[in-house]
Formats: C-alpha cells, structure tokens, sequence
C-alpha cells in the first residue's frame, strides 16, 4: 500500500473520500473549509480481475477456469481496502480522526452481484466459492453482449421508450444483461440472490448498515427512467422468469446524490478507524462523482476520467437523445440537471496490455536501467516523431466498443504495419486510437444537438503528458486539469460534506472544495492539421467495421468461441 508525502494542513472538520478502481482503492482525507488535501492511501485488491480462473485458496482447491469476456471481482478485497486505506491516510493526513464529519465512496460501474437479503455476497456462501456467476461481474465483463443484443432487439421491436435514452443501445456491461446471463446460465444462483445490486451500493451497506439505491447507478446501468424500471412484460418477452426481475431484486427508493445514506456503524467504525454515527453519503459512480472535483458545474463542461477506461461525463440543462452514448439520467450527476454519459470500454488497458506482450527485451532494459517504467519509455519515444510519420492507423476496441457503437465485441485493429515499423510507433498508434475514440463521442454529442463547451481531464493517465497534447491536438480543443491527483476521490469527498450538513447541495460544495487548472493543454494547429486526415481514415475503418459493413470481428470472436466451447467439452 502506499501513501502520500504528508502535508501541512490543519483545521477544524474533514471528510474522506474513497474511490473503488478497477485494481486498487483510494482513500483522501480533504478539508471542508476549502478542499485541502491532507492525506492519501492507496491500497491493490489481491485478487485484482479475476479473468481466467476462480481464486483458489482455502474455500476450494478446485480449479475453475472461466470463458472468454469474463471479469469478475472478490467484493473481500474491497473491505480489506476501507480497513487498510481509511486509517493509512488518516495517519498520512495527521489529524485526529474526531475532526472527520463524514465518509463517501465511488466505485466503478456497473460492478453488480447477486447477494442475500442481509447483503451477504452469494460467493461467500459455503459451497459457492467455485461458482462464477456467485461473484461480482466487474464493468469489463463482456460475456453477456448475447443477453445484451436481446434486450436491445426487444425494446426496438416493442418501441420501448427508454432505449433511446440510452443512444439506442443498453451495453453488455449493464445491470440487466448480466442478471439475465446470471438467470440463463446459472438459475439456481439467480433463485438464491434475493437482491441484484451494485457495488457503489453495496459498500455503503458495509459502511451503514443500510440498503440503498443511488440515483446515478440505477439510472445509467439499471434503466431506472421516469420514475420506474422496464415493465414486467418487456422482462418476460426476454425470459419468462425474468419477469419479477425489477420488482423482486432491484426496486428499493432511489437516493439523491450527496445525501445521507445513514451513519457509520460500530462495526464500520472498527473497521476503518472513524468514529463511529459520522455521515454516511450515498454512493456513487467513479466518473460522475469526479464533475464537482472540476469546481463549478455548468452544462457542456465534459469531465473525461482516463484510467483502464475512460468515461465522458457532462451535464445539460435539456434532453437530447444521442446515439451511443450511456445514458441519460434526469439528476444523474446533480439535482436539477441532465446528465450524459459516454466512454470508451479500453484506454490504459491498451496501454498496459501492449507493454506487457508487444516490447521487446531492450526496451525494458533501458527503461531499468535509466529507472523509469517501460510505459514511460515508450511514451518518450513514441512523442519523439510528428503526427503520420509512422504511417498507422488504429482502432481503439481492444476491449470492445463502449461509445458509440456499443458493442463488446468488437475488437482493435492497427492497419499500416510495415517491416520497419518499430514498438514505440505502434504505441503511438494506440494512443491515437484512444484519442480519436473520444473525438468521436465529442462529434457525436455535438452533432446530437448537446454542445462540448469545455474538456476536463482527470485520473491517471494525466500523468502521461504526450498523451494529454495527442488529445488536445486530436481533439482540437484545450485540456484542463483537476488539480488533483485523485479526482474521484475528492469528487467523493464532496458529496461526504454534503451529506453531513456542510453545504447546502453538491454545487455549491464544488464550488469552494473543487481544484481546476485552466487550459494546461493546448492544440497545436500544425499537429491538428495532420490529426484531421488520420481522423478522417480513423472514422472510415471505425463505420466499416462498427457498423455492418464487414462483420468480420463478431465471426473471428464466434469461431474463438466455438473453439473454446470445443476444448471444455
């Protein structure tokens, strides 16, 4: 685990903000008075994702591998985080942990699982460690785009309304297709879970002792729109016994963002080293979270969050539908104002994977003895050449297509390869790829009648400063900054001063605790210029292969499957 270089801050009441990423959790301790960062902990799940085979260990021996498209989580390593991050940064931030007036946390999403009526994770039921579908399905779980393409084909073939709130499309990576896959492929588990529930609001059980439902969560990933869940009837058309899927395992009262869930109990309390009735905020999603940590909010202000994905969030004071993007949610973000999601499904993930199995030998060689990390070497070396020079042109869906496509199984492509192509072109490649991805969602969003006015960046891949002026460049736009190295976290922070009484609502709490840096970013219009023609072939291969003309990803990914089916058997 590691913690920050501590700071000199000091003062009266202070809130903490937890952020539940994809490998890791992060704890920030913030002065209400203004936003201060005082302290920090960062804290790596054990068991990560799970994508190949179920953790072994004292529970089972047995070994069980899972399909492709699988990622799941153990919802163990995200309490062993509250208990290792909360006190670490409490020590790191020097202050008493009586000043702290409330706690607030935000996870990736949608991350759901099936548990009891009590909140116990059906995994951690004897016997049901070696059952997959037992386990939390993390965002990057594709395995359900079969389901997924069903719930889209009936809602169209219904003219259910709801769908183009959605841009037309409900994701695999949903609440509803992965509780369909859930029921079709495990119904004796789906029998079992009394409640279907995210992860944003499971930890804030763990934390409370209360059940709730957040007002963001149930909006984009549990198609909550104009007061209710899709009908009975519709559920049916897709399953008959998914019909009381709504009513029997998601209804409960949808919370507001930045109230109170209830207060920290005894055993939470013990857990994290806080004391015990402080304010307890209602959960969250990492991304939209992260718009009040931007400082004021205001409609057309999009706040990218770039990590293993990227989600694109921003508010508008009117409803549009736009195709592809995650949802509309009246109140998904703040109270008053619709808030619009888009994303890119991989964006470090690429980055990462690339490192881990394209570099040859000498690149970390290099990269050890100078001691800076591979991704930092490439990221030197590939900033080092003018935009085109290395004659690619890449797809950014190594992990499928969130926006605006839609579809997980869709998969990357780099067209241009040479014999004199090199590791850190490539890389280049990739970067691009990730930056025309989010031009499009900004052409797209614009086109659809809901303006971009300002970007945001924030989480970590801001580190990358070559990426961050590919975007700008690409994009055409300045980039501002959070100031902040943990967005989502001091987005979350937030939302706890809110919810213990210290400001009046989440706007006006950004505007004091929020930290911009203005414009850090600036396109080159030389560079721009050169962006515009690889953009222009970028979206010729992005509508040849996302949008029916050649399938020859989805039949590539069926004959890998097939394969796979085969060698189980």
């Amino acid at each position: 685990m590691a913690v920050s270089a501590h700071k000199d801050v000091s003062g009266d009441e202070f809130v903490v903000g937890v952020d539940f990423g994809t490998l890791s959790a992060r704890a920030l301790v913030v002065r209400v008075s203004d936003g201060a960062e005082a302290g920090t902990a960062v804290s790596e799940y054990p068991h990560g994702v799970i994508g190949r085979e179920l953790p072994r260990g004292e529970v089972s021996d047995r070994r069980v591998e899972l399909p492709p498209d699988w990622a799941l989580q153990d919802p163990d390593d995200w309490t062993a985080a509250l208990a290792a991050t909360i006190p670490a940064a409490i020590r790191d931030a020097g202050v008493d942990p009586g000043q702290v007036i409330g706690i607030a946390t935000d996870f990736t999403a949608s991350t759901c699982m099936p548990v009891l009526a009590d909140g116990t994770p059906l995994c951690q039921l004897p016997g049901l460690a070696v059952r997959p579908h037992a386990y939390p399905k993390l965002w990057k779980h594709h395995a359900a785009q079969p389901h997924a393409d069903r719930i889209n084909a009936a809602a169209h073939e219904r003219g259910e309304k709801w769908i183009n709130r959605y841009g037309g499309k409900i994701s695999s990576e949903w609440q509803f297709a992965k509780a369909l896959q859930l029921l079709e492929e495990d119904p004796e588990l789906y029998q079992r879970a009394d409640r279907w529930i995210e992860a944003a609001d499971w930890i804030i059980w763990q934390l409370c002792g209360t059940e709730t439902r957040n007002a963001c969560t149930a909006g984009y990933k549990g198609i909550f729109q104009d007061g209710h869940y899709p009908s009975p009837d519709f559920l049916a058309a897709l399953n008959p016994d998914f019909a009381g899927f709504a009513d029997d395992k998601l209804a409960h009262p949808i919370s507001p963002l930045g109230a109170l869930a209830g207060r920290l109990t005894p055993a939470a309390a013990e857990l994290t080293g806080l004391p015990a009735g402080i304010a307890v905020a209602v959960g969250n999603v990492d991304a939209h979270v992260s718009v009040p940590a931007a400082g004021p909010i205001a409609a057309g202000k999009m706040v990218a969050i770039m990590g293993t994905s990227t989600c694109h969030v921003m508010s508008g004071a009117d409803l549009a539908e736009v195709p592809g993007m995650c949802g509309a949610v009246d109140g998904g973000i703040v109270a008053g104002l619709w808030g619009y999601e888009a994303g890119q499904s991989g964006v470090g993930d690429i980055f990462a994977w690339f490192t881990q199995n394209a570099v040859p030998g000498e690149f970390a060689e290099e990269a050890k003895r100078r001691g800076v990390s591979v991704q930092r070497l490439l990221d030197e070396q590939a900033s080092a050449e003018p935009p085109g020079a290395h004659g690619l042109i890449a797809l950014d869906w190594e992990g499928g297509n969130r926006s605006v496509l839609v579809d997980g199984r869709l998969s990357g492509t780099i067209v241009g390869l040479t014999l004199a192509t090199t590791a850190p072109e490539i890389y280049r490649a990739l970067l691009e790829s990730t930056a025309f991805g989010t031009r499009m969602i900004i052409d797209t969003f614009g086109d659809s009648g809901v303006p971009v006015t300002e970007i945001v960046v924030a989480g970590g891949l801001t580190k990358s400063a070559p990426l961050m002026q590919i975007y700008s460049d690409i994009t055409r736009r300045p980039l501002s900054v959070i100031g902040s190295e943990q967005g989502p976290a001091l987005g979350s922070a937030i939302h706890a001063a809110v919810a213990a009484g210290a400001y009046p609502d989440v706007p006006a709490a950004a505007v004091v605790m929020g930290r911009l840096d203005q414009d850090v970013y600036q396109p080159d219009p030389a560079r721009a210029d050169v962006y515009d023609e690889l953009y222009a072939e970028y979206v010729r291969l992005h509508d040849y292969f996302g949008r029916g003309q050649n399938e020859v990803m989805h039949r590539l990914r069926a004959i890998r499957d097939r394969v796979a089916k085969a060698r189980e058997g």
